[in-house]
């Protein structure tokens, strides 16, 4: 272990982790303020301090095993302008930060190193990370399984009554994700072509196909 930490891909993928990681969660916490609760605001949480955002735990679980987490940002719906609608924005705010980061990395690697792009270099690995890296938050926490950004955004959308069985699967929203991450046939089949699929578009939509 204490070989990889040393190794530079591994020094490129956590700074892409705590990149990825606060941007989400502090997307989160600034969405929620504009919409009218000042919850996370009040908890410090409206910053790009990685410390107001990083789980010790969860950071080391994200870098050495397949999951990971950062706090919660909290929210609370009742406060917002418009609970429901409110509540799925400022879930998909953190996804779509995450999008954004992919993204504009994608620019710089295109428009700032000759074609075809190289991936040799300190700066362009450490893009690449950051692309990859954030392309898997994305596409990750839109997956409609509570506690992801993306059940709670099927939740709010969802009639009343729809969503009232919806979140029947609130109890064993974790036990699905490790399933999801931890059973390999699962994690080859669905999670990884998942994953690599959204990446590949984004490479596609960039040119890039011959990258990866």
């Amino acid at each position: 272990m204490f070989q990889n930490v040393l190794d530079p891909s591994f020094i490129f993928r956590l700074i892409a982790i705590l990149v990825g990681l606060v941007l989400h969660e502090f997307a989160h916490a600034l969405a929620a303020d504009w919409l009218g609760d000042r919850t996370a605001r009040l908890a410090g949480r409206v910053t790009l301090n990685p410390l107001a955002h990083l789980d010790p735990l969860g950071l080391i679980m994200i870098l050495f095993a397949p999951i990971g987490w950062a706090k919660p940002t909290p929210v609370d719906p009742g406060r917002l302008r418009h609970p429901r609608s409110g509540a799925a924005l400022v879930a998909l705010a953190g996804p779509v930060m995450n999008l954004l980061v992919a993204l504009v990395g994608l620019l710089v690697l295109v428009n700032g190193f000759p074609a075809p792009v190289s991936l040799v270099g300190f700066l362009p690995q450490a893009l690449w990370w950051l692309v990859s890296v954030n392309a898997y938050l994305f596409i990750f926490n839109l997956i409609p399984i509570p506690p992801l950004d993306g059940g709670h955004i099927l939740s709010n959308l969802l009639p009343y009554r729809a969503e009232r069985r919806y979140r029947v699967l609130e109890a064993y929203g974790p036990f699905l994700l490790l399933l999801l991450v931890l059973i390999p046939p699962i994690r080859n089949h669905v999670l990884y072509p998942l994953l690599n699929g959204t990446l590949a578009v984004l490479l596609h939509l960039f040119g890039m196909r011959g990258v990866w």
